[in-house]
């Protein structure tokens, strides 16, 4: 059977954030920004999302297909994944799904209009990016027919049943997959991350330990209090690099334009940082200053909400604002067959 010339799905793991809850600020270049920046990024979830993963759906750079075609797939491939109980969000991490399609026959069909027939196997795997170790498979055979290959494409993959009995048991396969990875691996990646954050590698600590999912069970537990940790020394840093840089700026300019300088610095400061009352210092004598010139307000927790929650919520949208940074210029994913 010759390969269909189609693109790859690529459809990374990621965890649902929910809401960072504070007050943010936008930064200037040489500002440590921690999660500010990445409380942008807001993954779409299931309402039936048991296992707190989602799969984020990307094109292999490597294929072609034509644009209409692929934006069919990406969806249909999303909705298989929501209906079976994990989100769908696009990004990059280390466990993917992806979608191949083997063609077997294709005729073209008299008119008018002439149309194209196609006999294909549309071939679904889950699979660790970073070891090439193939978790699940499954194959359906479709047949599409349209008036151009591409309407001919989208036809076949609606033969793609989400709720089909196999589809639904390679997706769990595959999670269950992914889940042992975890529970085998939990007292190594938590080490790694205990490494880099020793080496101020915050971000790509709190990556590691918030790649974990909740249905990782123990492993989830011990993740949490050591990303609970990790993130207080990386506010404690946050605070004392941001202090300077906002130290700086009021001292090189004691006017508004000064102040306005420095509050983009103390804008991320977090309020239960080890510098944190300095940094409220900083606040008083440049407000008793500037007086009203100056509209500007310390980071505050929101009020009414779970601080605990809110500071999870944090540390996991650093690692997804650091695992966006990592994605591959381009999916080499010739060995998952």
């Amino acid at each position: 059977m010759r390969s269909f010339n189609k693109p790859l799905i690529v459809i990374g793991l990621t965890l649902w954030l929910g809401s960072l809850g504070m007050v943010g600020a936008q930064t200037q270049p040489d500002a440590v920004s921690g999660a500010t920046q990445a409380a942008a990024t807001t993954p779409a979830t299931a309402d039936n999302n048991e296992y707190g993963i989602v799969l984020s759906v990307l094109l292999d750079d490597a294929e072609e297909i034509p644009t209409d075609a692929a934006r069919y797939l990406s969806n249909k491939l999303a909705q298989t994944i929501t209906a079976n109980g994990v989100g769908a969000f696009e990004g990059f991490s280390r466990f993917f799904i992806t979608a191949r399609l083997g063609l077997a026959t294709r005729d073209i069909v008299p008119g008018p209009p002439a149309q194209i027939a196609e006999n294909m196997e549309i071939t679904l795997y889950i699979a660790d990016y970073f070891d090439q170790k193939i978790f699940a498979t499954t194959t359906i055979n479709a047949k599409g027919v349209g008036t151009n290959e591409s309407k001919a494409f989208i036809n076949a993959v609606k033969n793609l049943n989400p709720h089909a009995e196999p589809v639904a048991a390679f997706v769990q396969k595959g999670k269950d997959k992914i889940i042992d990875y975890y529970r085998a691996q939990c007292d190594n990646i938590i080490k790694q991350a205990q490494s880099l954050a020793v080496q101020k590698k915050y971000e790509e600590a709190l990556y590691l330990l918030t790649s974990i999912p909740d249905a990782a069970g123990d492993c989830f537990d011990k993740a949490l209090n050591a990303t609970a940790l990790i993130f207080q020394q990386y506010t404690d840093y946050l605070c004392e690099v941001n202090l300077a840089l906002a130290k700086a700026a009021w001292a090189a300019e004691q006017n508004s334009a000064g102040a306005q300088k420095a509050g983009v610095y103390m804008s991320l400061i977090y309020p239960d940082a080890a510098c944190y009352g300095d940094a409220q210092a900083l606040y008083t004598e440049i407000k008793g200053k500037v007086l009203d010139d100056w509209k500007f307000e310390m980071k505050k927790w929101q009020d009414g909400v779970d601080l605990e929650s809110q500071r999870i919520a944090a540390a996991r949208a650093i690692g997804v604002a650091y695992g966006s940074g990592q994605q591959p210029i381009s999916y080499l994913l010739g060995w998952c067959r």
